[in-house]
C-alpha cells in the first residue's frame, strides 16, 4: 500500500484559503515565503556547522591515536594524550546523538515547493514572448546603447508623463504610448528625480517621484504575473484608484522611502562634485615641483607666513638668514616647488614672490641646494 501521510503537511506560501479579505495577499505570500526560506537557511547552516564539527572531531581522533601509537611507553605526554582521546570519544558520542536529532528533525519537516521533489533531469525552455529575457542576455554596452536610443526617441513623452498628476491621465497616456511601460522609463525618471533634487527643486522632485513609483509598481506587477508590462497598465491604475487602505499605505510608504533615497543620493553626488572641483583646483595650483602652494603655505612658520603675506622680499631674506641652514633650505625648497617663490632665471632677473592662493605659472625648476642661507641662491 502507498503511504499518503507524508503528503498531509505540505508548506505552501500562497495558500489562499488562509488569507483574510482585508490582508494584502501578495505581501502575505512574500512574507510567508521569506520566512520559509529563512528557516531553510537556518537548518542548512546548522547542518553545515554540525558536519564541520564532526569532521574536525574525526581528524583530532585520528591524530591523537597516531600520537599515542608513536609515543614511547614511558613518554610524559602519554597520559595527557590518553585523556584527550577519552574526551574526543565523548564528543564523538555527542556528535552522533546530534546527528540522529538532525536526521529526525529533517524527516519531520513539512515539505514545500523547494523540497517536495528532486528533478530526474533538467531542461531549459526559452519563452520568446518575455521581453525581459532578451534584456538579461545583453551586455552592459548594449544596455547603455539601448537606453540612449530610448531616451532620444521618447524624451519628450517621458517629460510629459513625469509631469502628470491624475491617475486617469497617467493611465490614458501610457495606454496611448505603451512603449513607455518599461525599465528604461523607470531609470530615466529616477535620474531625473536626482537631478531635480540637486537643483533644489524639491517639490518638483516629489511630483516626478510619484510617477516613478507608479511605473515601478507596474513593472513589479508584470514580474509577479510574468507578463508584458504593457498588459499591467490598466490593472495597476484600476487597483490604485480603489485600493484598500493597506495597499494605499504600502504605496505611500514606498514613495516616502524612495524620496528619502533620492535626497540621500543627491547629497552624495553634490559632495562628490565638490570633491572633484576641489581636486581640480588643487591640481591647477600645483607648482613646478608638484606641491600645492596652499598646503605649503599652511606648513610655513609664522615668521615666513608674514613675509609672504606682506610680499616683502627683503623681509623674507632677513628671516631666512636668521633660521638654521637646513631648516631654511627645507622651507625654501618647498616654496620653489609649490610656486610660492619664483627664483630668477639669471643673475639679472629678480626673484619674485607669489601669493599662496594663486595658481602658479610655469617657471624654472632648476633648484640646486644653496651653499649658504640666502633666498637669492634658492634657484
Amino acid at each position: 500500500m502507498v503511504d499518503y501521510s507524508k503528503w498531509k503537511d505540505i508548506e505552501i506560501s500562497d495558500d489562499e484559503d488562509e488569507t483574510h479579505p482585508n490582508i494584502d495577499t501578495p505581501s502575505l505570500f512574500r512574507w510567508r515565503h521569506q520566512a520559509r526560506v529563512d528557516r531553510m537557511e537556518e537548518r542548512k547552516r546548522e547542518r553545515e556547522e554540525h558536519e564541520q564539527r564532526k569532521a574536525e572531531n574525526l581528524r583530532r581522533l585520528a591524530e591523537t591515536k597516531r600520537k599515542i601509537n608513536e609515543s614511547e611507553p614511558n613518554s610524559p605526554n602519554l597520559d595527557s594524550l590518553r585523556r584527550e582521546l577519552e574526551e574526543l570519544e565523548k564528543q564523538e558520542k555527542q556528535i552522533q546523538k546530534k546527528d540522529e536529532e538532525l536526521k529526525k528533525k529533517e524527516k519531520l519537516t513539512p515539505w514545500n515547493v523547494d523540497t517536495i521533489a528532486q528533478p530526474g533531469f533538467t531542461k531549459t525552455i526559452i519563452n520568446t514572448k518575455n521581453p525581459r529575457q532578451k534584456d538579461e542576455n545583453m551586455t552592459e554596452e548594449e544596455k547603455e546603447e539601448k537606453m540612449k536610443k530610448f531616451i532620444h526617441d521618447n524624451e519628450k513623452l517621458l517629460k510629459q508623463f513625469g509631469m502628470l498628476r491624475k491617475y486617469d491621465d497617467s493611465k490614458k497616456f501610457l495606454q496611448d504610448h505603451s512603449q513607455l511601460a518599461c525599465e528604461e522609463t523607470a531609470n530615466y525618471l529616477v535620474i531625473w528625480c536626482i537631478n531635480l533634487e540637486m537643483e533644489g527643486k524639491h517639490e518638483l522632485m516629489a511630483h516626478v517621484a510619484h510617477q516613478t513609483i507608479c511605473m515601478q509598481y507596474i513593472l513589479e506587477l508584470s514580474k509577479q504575473l510574468d507578463v508584458d508590462p504593457r498588459a499591467c497598465i490598466g490593472s495597476f491604475f484600476s487597483r490604485i484608484q480603489v485600493a484598500e487602505k493597506t495597499y494605499k499605505d504600502s504605496f505611500d510608504d514606498e514613495l516616502e522611502q524612495f524620496k528619502a533615497r533620492i535626497k540621500k543620493r543627491a547629497a552624495e553626488k553634490i559632495q562628490e562634485a565638490l570633491r572633484e572641483q576641489e581636486e581640480e583646483e588643487r591640481k591647477a595650483r600645483l607648482g613646478p615641483g608638484g606641491l600645492d602652494p596652499v598646503e605649503v603655505y599652511e606648513e610655513l612658520p609664522d615668521e615666513l607666513k608674514k613675509c609672504f603675506d606682506a610680499q616683502d622680499v627683503p623681509m623674507l631674506q632677513a628671516t631666512i638668514a636668521k633660521m638654521p641652514e637646513q631648516e631654511a633650505i627645507y622651507y625654501m625648497k618647498r616654496c620653489v616647488d609649490s610656486g610660492l617663490w619664483v627664483p630668477g632665471k639669471n643673475d639679472d632677473e629678480e626673484p619674485t614672490m607669489r601669493e599662496n592662493t594663486e595658481a602658479p605659472s610655469q617657471s624654472t625648476t632648476d633648484t640646486p641646494a644653496p651653499s649658504n642661507v640666502s633666498t637669492d641662491d634658492v634657484d
